[in-house]
């Protein structure tokens, strides 16, 4: 599991070196912030590098939860490599939502396996994520109640 995660973390610096040929910066007032259909309402994504429906692609998004709000336990097809950019987040791997829970500071980062359950929550602040994967992007709940998109 070490290795593991040493390997990812590597990867994960190495990431936005290889998405393109050419430099790239992207600053906090670049973002355009938007809902997507498949996570729950409240929930915003910028894209910050490369396109999450091409397969391939190295992919940085900022992903921004509301206040109070929990993120069901859900899987994606690609292992993540997640930093809290700002706020206070909590996170913890399963197919169901943890009673004990602990808040991750801004800087914690955390590395899930591709197909691995888990979620995430804020409580009395908005909280932001840095996600970096190879795509294509997606994401399967693992209660198919919870999915936005079947609503």
């Amino acid at each position: 599991m070490k290795k593991f995660l040493a390997i990812a973390g590597l990867i994960a610096f190495s990431l936005p070196a290889m998405a393109q040929d050419t430099p790239t910066r992207v600053t906090a007032d670049e973002l355009a912030w938007k809902e997507n259909p498949a996570f729950p309402k409240g929930v915003q994504i910028a894209t910050l590098v490369g396109d999450p429906t091409k397969a391939g692609d190295v992919v940085v998004l900022r992903i921004k939860f509301p206040p109070n709000f929990q993120m069901p336990p859900h899987t994606h097809p690609y292992s993540e490599v997640v930093t809290v950019i700002s706020g206070n987040i909590g996170t913890s791997h399963g197919e169901t939502l943890e009673k004990k829970r602990e808040l991750l500071k801004p800087g914690s980062l955390w590395v899930y396996p591709a197909k691995h359950p888990h979620f995430a929550w804020t409580e009395n602040e908005e909280g932001i994520l840095q996600v970096q994967f190879v795509g294509p992007g997606g994401i399967d709940y693992i209660n198919p109640a919870d999915d936005p998109r079947k609503k």
